[in-house]
This record gives structure tokens, sequence and C-alpha cells, in this order.
């Protein structure tokens, strides 16, 4: 992460900052993009909760700064230097359909740098797949013990694992594309791509084009699929994804109709289901284990 410019800043909040959930999350400090044609032209809002640092777990830095705070700074000083990219045309911003119009008639290569949580789900046929952030499989202490923590702060709900910077991923991308290449940088939401584009043009990369909010924002005539799921559902996880709960399942509910929808009904009742069932069979083993105890 350090290369990145916030070395103490989670992959996973990376992901979550620009979510169309964002609204409905218990945030601390949260921004609001006011110019869909400038995707950096942000308004700052007073301060919220957040779902992976609460008010009642507040972790102080040496220079007693809170890590939140530190994170969003951080946050935002990259975020000037992406709008300099863009500004400056550095890297040219690109539409999903036009994306699509690019791959098809111009052979340009789409790099997709989403996570493999993500990219299993669906894919643009042909493209090339290194990830900017992956995973974090390690198992050691201090991993492990983050990785409960990213569960019990929402994972459990959003499905968001921990993921880790890639030191190799320009050492990957350089193997296989010159730098001449035009490439065309995506990933599920568009700010990670961003992450991406930065490091590939301080490698020397010059024609680099940016997916403007990312292949959620794709419909599925835009881009040639391949996967088992729709562009729009490939970033969602957890809990609420089972339910259909999501901002994305909810939109695709709306398209589909009743038949989408009564798969995540008969869900939610299988699940009061098993949870009575559960309550009732703790009653009855607690009540067994009093008779004998009784006798």
């Amino acid at each position: 992460m350090e290369a990145l410019g916030f070395p103490f800043l989670n992959a996973g909040i990376i992901s979550s900052l620009t979510s169309p959930q964002q609204k409905s999350r218990k945030l601390k400090t949260r921004t609001k993009l006011v110019n869909v044609s400038n995707p950096f032209s942000l308004k700052h809002e007073p301060a919220y909760r957040t779902h992976f640092h609460p008010s009642s777990v507040r972790m102080q830095l040496d220079n007693g700064e809170e890590e939140p705070v530190r994170q969003m700074k951080e946050m935002a000083a990259a975020r000037t230097r992406w709008e300099a990219l863009i500004r400056e045309e550095k890297v040219k911003v690109l539409t999903p359909k036009e994306a699509g119009y690019a791959i098809q008639l111009s052979n340009k290569t789409l790099l997709d740098v989403r996570p493999s949580t993500e990219h299993e789900k669906a894919w643009v046929k042909g493209s090339c797949w290194i990830p900017i952030f992956d995973v974090d499989n390690r198992f050691d202490v201090g991993t492990v013990s983050r990785k409960i923590t990213n569960f019990v702060m929402g994972g459990w709900w959003s499905g968001i694992p921990m993921l880790v910077y890639d030191n190799q991923f320009i050492s990957k991308v350089e193997e296989k594309f010159p730098k001449e290449t035009d490439l065309i940088v995506a990933c599920q939401k568009g700010l990670r791509s961003l992450a991406a584009c930065e490091q590939l043009y301080n490698a020397g990369y010059r024609n680099l084009f940016w997916v403007q909010g990312g292949l959620e924002t794709a419909e599925e005539e835009d881009l040639e699929r391949e996967g088992p799921q729709p562009f729009k559902l490939a970033g969602i996880g957890g809990f609420s994804e089972f339910l259909g709960w999501t901002d994305q399942q909810r939109a695709a509910a709306a398209k589909e109709g009743w038949g989408y929808r009564l798969v995540f009904s008969a869900r939610l009742v299988g699940l009061v289901l098993l949870a009575d069932g559960m309550f009732i069979g703790a009653q009855e083993v607690g009540h067994f284990l009093q008779d004998l105890r009784s006798h």
C-alpha cells in the first residue's frame, strides 16, 4: 500500500468508498459525486459513523490522530493525484460502452485489475486479468486478527474480504505488455483501477484508458461478458447477497419481476424457520437436561 501513497489504508476500504450502498452504510466520513461528467467533483459532508471503525473502537496513531481520519486524508491526497491524471489527460476516460467499442473496433486490451472474488463471477471476454489487490491468504497472527476484525465489523454482511496490494503488479503487467500498448484499465467500481492507472503511468505507460464507474455500471450489451453472473452483481457478497438486499439486486429485481424476488423471499422464510427450529430445539434440550438433573 505504501506504493500507492496511503500505507495504512485497507484495500477493502477503497472498494467501499464508491459503493452504491454508500448511503445506507454507517460512515464516519463520506463523499458524494455532484457532477457525473467530472468524477472528482466531490462534495464533503459532515462526519458520519463508519462500519469498519465505529466510535467504540478507535485506534490512535502515534501523533494522536485517529486512524480513520488519517485514512481519509490519504484518500483525499490520492484523489488529488488521480484528478490531475484525468485533468491533464494522462489517463483518458471511457464509459463502459465506449470501452466495448474500443475493444471491438480498435483491438485495445482491457486490463482487469479486480480481485479474484470479483473476477471469477464475471469478466470481459478476451481481457487480461492482473489484480492490483487480491485476497490476503496469509495466516500469520496479525493477518488472522485483521481478518476477524474485518468479518466482525461488516465483512459478514458485505462479503468484502481482506485485500492486499500486489507488489509485483507492475512487473506482471510489464511481462505481458510493452509500454506503448493501449491499455483499458477497469475494476468493479472505478477506484482501484485509478490506483492502477497511477502506478502504470509512473512505470512509463502512456496510452492508458480508465473505465469510469467500473464494470458495475456496464449494461450487458456494453461488453461481451463471460462468467456466471452479470457485471453488476460481481462485486457483492456476504449475507446481504444471500438475502437479496443489495442495491444491485434490488435494481435487478425491478427488471426481472416477481420470479427473481421469490428466490430471496424463500431464502428469508427458510432462514426464519431454521432459527425457530433451533430455538425450539434448544428449549427441548434444556427441558431434557433439567429432567435428568431432577432424577
